[in-house]
């Protein structure tokens, strides 16, 4: 009998496809991928992609992103309705209202957000490369939208910048606190702590390193600790042990993000077989949005 995995590697030959998974996925669905990394990595790979078709499994404002930049492919998003409730948390209409309050601050948008809403910043950014983004902007006032809690990083890495924090966070994140930390400190007192700037400032106080997933992977692979306590959602242990020899690590129960986890194997072949929930965007908003990402990816 053919399994999933093969019945999705056939047709992902056939369709001329190409599989990304953001590293909050399941293990499962990260396995069947061609490609698992941050939002940044994902971005980079969908504009230089050859395929025909993109299934992007994650959440909605990643496909969208990836067919922004590739607006001639078929992008597919096997889990239609996995929206990420950050992204929810700023509109279009907001960042237009606030241009008129803040007349000389320019938009730095986090890429977690939608395509319309990217449509009126003047650059993106994601975790790895916000403290820099928000440096290079020639305006003093910045208004970051939509995480408070990556802003306020940025702000404090940034001390030439007015950074207008915004009212949005990721559930997730902000259910971490430090009293979780210091708990797991106490149990495991030779744990290097490391957490995602997503993370509530005090979060953050009591973390050895912070840095996007991407910097945690590295850091954790060239550092000589044997266990780490890892502040950021729990889909990351996957990674984390793949090609990290026997080292240990300890995530906060609750820190899991369940529309990451929608996506499975079987939304992955249906997606595949019947080419459905292909993401589709208006050419105005398509064209205004490409330009914030395109200057985020020069700017990497």
């Amino acid at each position: 009998m053919v399994s999933v995995r093969e019945r999705i590697a056939r047709l992902k030959n056939e369709r001329n496809a190409v599989i990304l998974a953001h590293n909050y996925c399941l293990p499962e669905v990260q396995d069947i991928a061609d490609h698992v990394g941050d939002s940044l990595g994902l971005s980079i790979i969908a504009a230089k992609c050859d395929a025909d078709v993109i299934v992007f499994c994650g959440v909605t404002f990643m496909a969208e992103s990836a067919k922004i930049l590739n607006p001639k492919k078929k992008v597919l998003m096997p889990e239609p309705y996995a929206t990420c409730p950050m992204a929810s948390m700023c509109s279009a209409e907001q960042i237009i209202d606030a241009r008129k309050k803040h007349k000389d601050a320019c938009i730095v948008g986090y890429v977690n957000t939608t395509a319309s809403a990217k449509a009126e910043m003047d650059i993106c950014c994601t975790s790895s490369n916000a403290v820099n983004i928000v440096s290079s902007m020639k305006e003093k006032d910045v208004i970051f939208v939509p995480d408070v809690n990556l802003g306020a990083y940025v702000r404090s890495k940034t001390p030439s910048k007015n950074v207008i924090l915004w009212n949005g966070y990721c559930p997730v994140h902000q259910a971490i606190t430090a009293q979780n930390i210091l708990d797991m400190r106490s149990e495991h007192p030779e744990a290097i702590v490391i957490a995602h700037p997503e993370c509530r400032s005090d979060v953050l106080e009591t973390a050895d390193m912070v840095g996007s997933t991407e910097k945690m992977i590295e850091f954790v692979r060239t550092s000589d600790a044997k266990e780490f306590i890892v502040a950021t959602e729990t889909g990351m242990e996957h990674r984390l042990r793949n090609g990290s020899g026997e080292k240990i690590f300890h995530f906060i129960p609750h820190a899991l993000c369940s529309v990451m986890k929608m996506t499975s194997l079987s939304s992955v072949l249906k997606a595949l077989e019947n080419m459905e929930h292909e993401v589709l965007l208006t050419a105005e908003t398509a064209e205004r949005a490409k330009t914030p990402l395109e200057k985020m990816i020069e700017l990497k």
